[in-house]
């Protein structure tokens, strides 16, 4: 009996101890340099890789594994920032199961690193007032009678200044993507926070809608029907809701990738409506030439309405070569834009970054053209 008991307590201490260690397992881990331990407990796996975006598209890392059966790999020289990182089990993309900062998308997720700046980011919340995000679900008619939600964020003074109305930014996220991209890795909200802190930037309410009208990866004309829902659904219960300065003066929309090619096409579809047209990384429509044929014709007009055409593209972003030819293009019909060209690949740190200097120039006098 005394010996069945000690062997039970050694079973139970060594259960204990190796679910004790597993738990006690830290993903992602980050030491007071630039180095960051990834974790995975996998056992059975053969073989695990990291991808983050801070490497280069394509790429991986091997991870080791420890006779305890956890996979580990400690990297270097990543800069501060938001990245997106999964881990790849078998063949088989997953996220980091115990960091609880998830980027959710369309269809899979992956996981979030958070590298904070050494002195203070505009994209990091910092000592300031801050705006507020709401969620709105609505029934949409437009797209089959789904309950849809967009993001919102109201500016600091919103509640305190009953009696003003603000400027409207419709920002709009990329392929694969949810109305939370913008704030989760855009961080558009505590950019705004320190902008309007610092007074480089109006006040204004964003409208962060779901860009996905027809379900990511199905057949259908997306382009078509999130133009419906966003002109004949979104603006309207946005600009009734909430307390917005009338106006295509006062009204703006800018997107990234997916969401840059709907500021195109929408925006310039609808000089009537926008005032200013933001694209980053943008999926240039294909017929752009043709469909804005009168546009481009006429191009005093076209100058005269538009307070801001903004076009920026990473040089290592696959679709830089796309982003320059719709700059020659608006160059050779004369009508004046931004063309902002940097280093970097397809990734929020890109847009982030472009989202700082674009914000500052939004309901403002108009810029000159570079």
């Amino acid at each position: 009996m005394h010996f069945l008991f000690s062997a039970f307590t050694l079973l139970l201490f060594v259960s204990l101890a190796s679910g004790q260690n597993r738990t006690s397992v830290v993903s992602p881990e980050i030491d007071s340099g630039d180095k960051v331990t990834f974790r995975l407990v996998a056992p059975k796996a053969n073989d695990v890789t990291i991808y983050g975006d801070w490497m280069p598209l394509g790429s991986t890392e091997k991870m080791a594994k420890d006779a305890g059966g956890t996979w580990s790999i400690t990297l270097g020289s990543i800069a501060p920032g938001l990245y997106i990182y999964n881990f790849n089990v078998d063949g088989m993309a997953i996220a980091d199961p115990i960091n609880p900062k998830m980027k959710l998308r369309a269809r899979t997720s992956a996981s979030i690193l958070e590298l904070p700046g050494k002195s203070g980011e505009l994209w990091e919340p910092g000592d300031v007032p801050h705006g507020t995000i709401e969620i709105i679900n609505h029934k949409s008619t437009v797209i089959n009678g789904e309950t849809r939600q967009f993001y919102v964020y109201l500016p600091p003074g919103y509640e305190k200044n009953k009696s003003a109305n603000y400027p409207i930014l419709y920002l709009l996220h990329g392929s694969n993507d949810t109305p939370a991209g913008w704030t989760t890795m855009g961080r558009a909200n505590f950019i705004m926070d320190n902008l309007v802190a610092r007074k480089e930037a109006r006040e204004m309410i964003i409208i962060m809608p779901f860009g996905h009208a027809v379900a990511f990866g199905t057949p259908g004309n997306n382009n078509a029907l999130f133009e419906k829902y966003l002109l004949e659904e979104v603006m309207p219960l946005a600009e009734k809701k909430y307390r917005v300065a009338h106006g295509r003066e006062n009204r703006a929309v800018v997107g990234l990738s997916m969401g840059g090619g709907h500021s195109l096409g929408i925006g310039l579809g609808h000089l009537d409506l926008f005032s200013a047209v933001g694209a980053f990384s943008s999926a240039v429509p294909a017929d752009f030439e043709k469909r804005f044929q009168g546009l481009l014709n006429e191009p005093e007009r076209t100058n005269k309405k538009l307070n801001l055409l903004w076009i920026g593209c990473g040089r290592q972003d696959p679709g830089f070569a796309n982003s320059q030819r719709l700059s020659n293009l608006l160059i050779t019909h004369k009508i004046q834009h931004t063309f902002h060209p940097t280093e970097g690949a397809h990734t929020y740190t890109v847009w982030r970054q472009y989202f700082s200097e674009v914000a500052p120039l939004l309901f403002q006098k108009k810029t000159s053209a570079k």
